[in-house]
């Protein structure tokens, strides 16, 4: 008896205890795959074609979108290019969301309010940044001496315009003069001496 309590010890002891599932490469590949469909879940389509395919239906999904939350802690959120995946991530953990999100009017409306939402975001948020000029000051006209009257005998010339201003064409003389000698070329008129010529002919 006690023999075969030694052997029982000895094997226990000999045999190597369960060993824990370590990533060969320190969890980068998992890392950055959860990375990728968390950033997914940013475009309102891909949602959509989640809810078309029925994989809200499925416990261990809707295990694995709360599982995906931690992206939501600063250590994590840190590597988010699309920040709205976060919102549509914490909009998943509702059932009432993922039922709707499967009609594609409602994928539809989610894309356009997050279109205006990029479209307007950064002139709403500068409105409140950046800071307002103040107001200026109501400015009293000046008192000073009244101008000195020119006398009126002596007129003076009006000023001689300058050799580089005189130069310059304005933009009207660009314009073809009336009764120009250049033929107008008007594509309905050519159409219709084309029909003519074949009904003659």
């Amino acid at each position: 008896m006690a023999s075969t309590s030694n052997d029982e010890s000895s094997k226990s002891a000999s045999s190597p205890q369960k060993s824990v599932y370590k990533d060969p490469d320190d969890g980068r590949q998992r890392f950055l795959l959860e990375l990728e469909f968390v950033q997914c879940l940013a475009n309102p389509t891909y949602i959509h074609y989640l809810a078309q395919n029925r994989y809200f239906e499925d416990e261990a999904f809707i295990g694995y979108l709360k599982y995906l939350q931690y992206w939501q802690r600063p250590e994590y959120i840190k590597f988010i290019m699309y920040p709205h995946c976060l919102f549509f991530l914490e909009l998943l953990q509702n059932p009432t969301f993922r039922n709707a999100m499967a009609h594609p009017a409602n994928k539809e409306v989610a894309h356009r309010q997050q279109f205006y939402f990029w479209k307007n975001y950064r002139n709403n948020r500068l409105k409140h940044i950046l800071p307002r000029p103040l107001p200026e000051p109501a400015t009293a006209p000046p008192t000073s001496a009244p101008p000195a009257l020119l006398p009126t005998s002596v007129a003076a010339p009006p000023p001689a315009p300058s050799p580089a201003t005189a130069a310059a064409l304005s933009p009207m003389q660009y314009a073809i003069p009336p009764g120009s000698g250049l033929a107008k070329t008007d594509p309905r008129n050519a159409s219709v001496d084309r029909r003519k010529r074949k009904k003659d002919g």
